[in-house]
């Protein structure tokens, strides 16, 4: 009898060590059937200990068959709950991480950077915060004229400002090349005193400066005509309209075609809410002034060329497909609206 009790001891033994080494399910269904399988080492003790010649055996067997029993179903429960927290299954459908997209006005930028590349232009960044020469005087603009008056200018001090356009580049484009032919475009943030649902105090906006020999409005009427049909489409139509800019001469107010009424004012006998007119405006534009030339060391009378300037939140706004009720959601962190795009 004590051989057969040592034998059930280490049983339990070996089922104790067996349970502390299991981690996965297949180790586990291998415990199941070494101890309460078919031939497992509690149906073998049942055949091979002499249960006929002592009643008391079969009760020991069957008291360690449910301690077996109920150490696996423990361990059965452990392990589930072990497994749920460690492993993965992979066959459950995956997880997609957030994706990040280029900010519509950086895509913007992009895009009319690469128009302009195919023409030739030179991409150029000149200072957001400049002296009031490149932003005023030598474009023309002295400190008495009355179009200070329209700039809305952020003033650091008496002579250095918050640009309230891109137009100082020109000056500062002409000095570092020295001698035409320049070809060359500066896209970079601005800053006025205005803030509503077309404006912002802070914008973006590009300049394209053209100078060389004989250069005259046709070719800024080709230049805006292939910008205008590349990146609104090529059914939209270029107007140009005069007006005046002090560091150009002659100027205009450059507009294009509304894609909403075809350009024709109206949809269905009634006055288009977008335009009003048939037209939208893209920005200013304009023979470069002769005083503006000489003050970039560039002779007028050997070279002439044109200069534009237009917004870029404000083509973005005109694009096809793409109409904004208010500037202002451009700058929004509200990924709800920005997704859309």
């Amino acid at each position: 009898m004590e051989t057969i009790e040592n034998r059930l001891k280490d049983i339990r033994h070996d089922l104790d060590h067996d349970l502390s080494n299991i981690h996965s399910q297949e180790e586990f269904d291998q415990l199941k059937i070494k101890f309460l399988g078919r031939q497992g080492l509690i149906n073998t003790l049942f055949k091979t200990l002499p249960i006929k010649d002592n009643p008391e055996i079969p009760k020991l067997i069957n008291i360690l068959k449910s301690e077996i029993e109920v150490k696996i179903d423990q361990k059965s429960l452990s392990l589930s709950q072990e497994l749920r927290t460690t492993s993965i299954d992979v066959t459950l459908p995956g997880i997609n991480p957030p994706q990040g997209s280029v900010h519509l006005i950086t895509q913007a930028i992009e895009e009319i950077e690469n128009i302009f590349a195919r023409l030739g232009f030179i991409r150029r960044r000149y200072p957001e915060v400049d002296t009031d020469w490149y932003y005023a005087e030598g474009l023309n603009i002295p400190k008495d004229h009355p179009a200070r008056d329209d700039q809305e200018t952020f003033y650091l001090d008496k002579n250095i400002v918050l640009t309230a356009h891109t137009s100082n580049g020109q000056l500062h484009e002409m000095e570092l090349m020295k001698h035409p032919p320049i070809k060359m475009t500066n896209i970079g943030k601005t800053y006025r005193r205005q803030t509503d649902a077309t404006h912002n105090p802070m914008f973006h906006q590009f300049e394209g400066l053209l100078i060389d020999k004989d250069i005259s409005i046709t070719h800024l009427i080709g230049v805006t005509e292939y910008f205008v049909k590349s990146y609104f489409g090529l059914d939209r139509e270029v107007r140009l309209r005069p007006h005046h800019f002090q560091f150009t001469e002659p100027s205009f107010e450059i507009d294009i075609s509304c894609d909403i009424c075809q350009g024709k004012g109206k949809i269905n006998d009634k006055r288009c809410k977008i335009c009003k007119s048939g037209w939208l405006e893209l920005g200013g534009a304009g023979m470069v002034h002769p005083n503006v030339l000489r003050n970039g060391g560039i002779d007028p009378e050997k070279y002439s060329g044109f200069a534009f300037g237009w917004g870029v939140e404000r083509v973005l706004m005109m694009k096809s497909g793409l109409k904004l009720p208010d500037l202002r959601q451009l700058f929004s962190d509200d990924l709800r609206f920005l997704k859309q795009f």
